[in-house]
């Protein structure tokens, strides 16, 4: 019975995401409708966009499990971080500026919005470097998590097979639809993300009789203790670290910026900020907030690992549940998995290869390239995946750590203070891509014990793991932006004036309603 469900479920809903890839074909044939759907996307396909392109299924099954079983209930205020620094204050301080500058600028990647910004190819091509470089290990731990599942649901299945699918239905819907195609599966995926998490959770407090009797079964239990039934947790000085970097990191995140640029107009980013705040604190706090309970269950965390807890706890709970389960780690897995594959293909395409052609590239060629590209993407993540899952090398699982703060250290600070203010110069916004870059790599390398830093104080600390030295990349550029740029005001650009023109610029619009008085 629980195969056959979750085979329905599976078909219906593959079926559903290929029928919009297809559906959306007409939305593809430019550059600017291929990539950010024509900058005409609306504020519930934009809000959900965002929130499945953040909320993947590391964050269900690795994060949750992991965090839960660390901090227990406390985990619950990642999720409500993520919702409120990574999703209001993002869409608030970051939404309505970059929708109007990058228009302004013409800009259509974050790398793009570099080069003109500061008046410069070549921090173009360098931000593009970083993002091929990073997001393909990033890509590639979308898929973690799957083969546990996968094996709860139909005994056994190969991991391998589970990725390829993955890959290949996710290939098409994006090289068919574009932007379009993926903004519209991920308000589907959303949905199901939705409806999943919340049947989940009142699943696992209904098999444990209720939320008052979890709640002191995790306080009084052979795992539990009264530490993770508590308001911040065993460890609230590493709380705040894991809240901090998977929170502020959004603002500094190609993939996560990209939804911005394309939304439609003043009315759908008030709207989209309130939408994708909602859907954070549903998903992302209902997701560390399931993982608080992990304690309940008899995990062997020891010899399986934290990736094992979310997985028992749903190997109990009724066939229906378990097939809801497998759509909403495949939706979160997809719609994550078709935003980072987009965002690479053209950012490798736009701002690396067609700015060292001489004579360019046409708009044919372009897209030709982005999905060749896109197919590229897929392709080495999905090998890196099977590759990482048989081998158990430590260098990919490391690289996969470090992506995100390597990503966010690098472009948070040029990007937010490129929007708000005209001090910047090149001098800082290279400054900042060199430290974001080199503190991560060497994070990569204490990671891989090459270098030793446990008895130096201060890096012993910095460098104790990837979540640390993110903050401290972030939080860093933050600093070093503004004080390098005020010692390189030469750099600023000349018509930085012009740039920000944007921000004052008067339109005349239509009456639609009465005049009044």
């Amino acid at each position: 019975m629980n195969v056959v469900l979750t085979s329905v479920f599976l078909v219906i809903f593959f079926a559903v995401m290929l029928g919009i890839g297809f559906y959306c074909r007409r939305h593809s044939t430019s550059v600017e409708g291929f990539v950010l759907g024509g900058r005409g996307v609306g504020p519930w396909l934009s809000a959900f966009a965002f929130g499945t392109s953040y909320f993947s299924a590391v964050i269900f099954v690795g994060y949750a499990g992991q965090f839960g079983w660390n901090f227990g209930l406390a985990s619950t205020w990642i999720g409500l971080g993520n919702a409120f620094i990574g999703s209001l204050l993002a869409w608030t301080i970051l939404g309505r500026r970059t929708r109007i500058m990058t228009q302004h600028l013409g800009s259509s990647t974050m790398p793009d919005f570099f080069g003109m910004r500061y008046n410069s190819p070549g921090l173009k091509i360098a931000a593009s470097v970083i993002t091929f470089v990073f997001l393909i290990p990033y890509t590639a731990s979308l898929y973690n998590g799957l083969s546990r599942l996968f094996s709860m649901a139909y005994n056994g299945v190969d991991y391998s097979l589970c990725v390829i699918i993955m890959a290949v239905l996710t290939g098409i819907y994006v090289l068919y639809g574009g932007y379009m195609a993926t903004a519209i599966n991920d308000f589907i995926q959303g949905i199901v993300m939705l409806v999943g998490i919340v049947a989940v959770i009142g699943a696992v407090l209904a098999s444990n009789g209720g939320f008052n009797a979890a709640i002191e079964q995790l306080a009084t239990g052979p795992n539990g203790g009264w530490q993770y039934a508590s308001f911040f947790g065993a460890n609230p000085g590493f709380l705040f670290f894991v809240v901090m970097l998977t929170s502020l990191g959004t603002w500094g995140l190609p993939q996560m910026v990209g939804k911005f640029y394309a939304i439609k107009n003043e009315d759908s980013i008030k709207k989209g900020t309130v939408i994708s705040t909602l859907f954070a604190i549903v998903v992302a706090g209902g997701c560390y907030f399931l993982g608080g309970f992990g304690r309940l269950y008899d995990v062997d965390v020891a010899g399986q690992g934290f990736d094992a807890v979310i997985p028992t706890m749903l190997s109990t709970l009724p066939s229906i549940i378990i097939g809801i389960v497998i759509v909403l780690v495949l939706s979160a897995s997809m719609s994550t998995l078709s935003s980072l594959v987009l965002t690479s293909g053209s950012t490798i395409t736009l701002d690396f290869i067609a700015p060292l052609r001489r004579n360019g590239l046409t708009e044919k060629g372009k897209m030709l390239l982005i999905r060749a590209f896109i197919v590229f993407f897929i392709v080495v993540s999905a090998v890196i995946a099977i590759f990482q899952y048989r081998s158990k090398s430590f260098l990919i699982a490391q690289m996969m750590g470090v992506s995100w703060g390597a990503l966010a250290g690098a472009f948070l600070a040029p990007f937010f203070y490129g929007l708000y203010w005209k001090g910047v110069t090149r001098g800082g916004v290279i400054a900042c891509f060199i430290y974001g870059v080199g503190l991560e790599i060497f994070q990569l390398l204490v990671s891989l014990k090459l270098i030793s830093v446990e008895n130096v104080p201060v890096l012993g600390f910095v460098f104790k793991n990837s979540l640390y030295s993110g903050v401290f990349a972030m939080v860093g550029g933050l600093v070093l932006v503004p004080i390098v740029s005020l010692l390189t005001r030469k750099g600023k650009p000349a018509d930085v004036e012009q740039k920000f023109e944007c921000y004052s610029q008067t339109k005349t619009v239509g009456i639609t309603d009465s005049l009044g008085k």
